[in-house]
């Protein structure tokens, strides 16, 4: 399990997100560790991405409180690593694979002044966490989802962040390819002592790896263990509507929640 600090990593206190008469969040308070694996789990509309924005700093809550590693969350913190949502790229397209890692380099405080070589080493290293080294000189187009999706990650270690933030890195991968980059990003959170916040539509391929989930729904959220959280009682007061959770073959079935 995860480290506890003194200063969590993230904290929201009572916070609220409207759109025009649509109430996005609504009185969300909640803290994330130094360390912790969590998973956002949610139907669509939930809020799940609001939540990635408010950590980003590109959205303001209009009211409560966000705060990351301490400090009010802002725009360009280098200290947060976000790989968002992709789509599987043309397949002809010529940029390579380390290129694409690259372009996480490119705005932040490395600069253009970093020499080629430097440059390569840093991305070499991303490629070699993620275990993408051996695809390097691919073209991009060319690469499986999960192969591409390992490059996002790796672009999102460059600048050896605190907080990972991945929006729905499982999102259109086979069963496989699924586990495959679970596992790999339950090995950086490990050795990293990095916070993952992970969004996903499904909690059983994380279910071996995950700390807590944070599940969101008409504007609530609760967060715990998989087992305090993923009951039929807690998620049919989040949803306030009949939930039947059903456990089989080792997977877990939420039933009767809206999609």
């Amino acid at each position: 399990m995860a480290r506890e600090t003194q200063e969590p990593v993230i904290t929201l206190e009572h916070v609220r997100i409207q759109y025009g008469k649509q109430t996005i969040l609504e009185d969300v308070s909640l803290t994330v560790n130094e360390g912790e694996f969590v998973a956002v789990l949610g139907p669509n509309g939930a809020g799940k991405s609001t939540l990635l924005k408010l950590l980003l700093g590109l959205l303001k809550p209009d009211a409560g409180v966000v705060r990351v590693l301490g400090k009010p969350a802002r725009r360009g913190n280098n200290a947060i690593g976000y790989a968002p949502q992709h789509r599987q790229l043309e397949a002809d397209l010529a940029l390579r694979a380390r290129d694409v890692v690259g372009f996480g380099l490119d705005g932040n405080h490395w600069g253009p002044g970093i020499s080629s070589a430097r440059r390569n080493a840093i991305i070499d290293k991303a490629l070699l966490e993620v275990d993408a080294s051996a695809f390097a000189d691919a073209p991009i187009g060319q690469l499986s989802g999960g192969e591409q999706q390992r490059l996002l990650i790796a672009q999102a270690l460059l600048t050896n962040p605190r907080l990972l933030l991945l929006d729905e890195p499982l999102a259109n991968l086979d069963i496989s390819h699924e586990q495959e980059i679970v596992t790999l990003v339950a090995k950086v959170c490990r050795a990293r002592n990095v916070t993952v916040m992970l969004v996903a539509h499904d909690v059983n391929p994380l279910l071996p790896v995950v700390d807590r989930v944070l599940y969101m729904a008409r504007g609530h959220a609760t967060i715990g263990t998989t087992d305090e959280v993923i009951t039929s009682s807690t998620l049919t007061q989040l949803y306030g509507s009949p939930v039947e959770v059903v456990q089989a073959l080792g997977r877990v079935f939420v039933v009767g929640a809206e999609t």
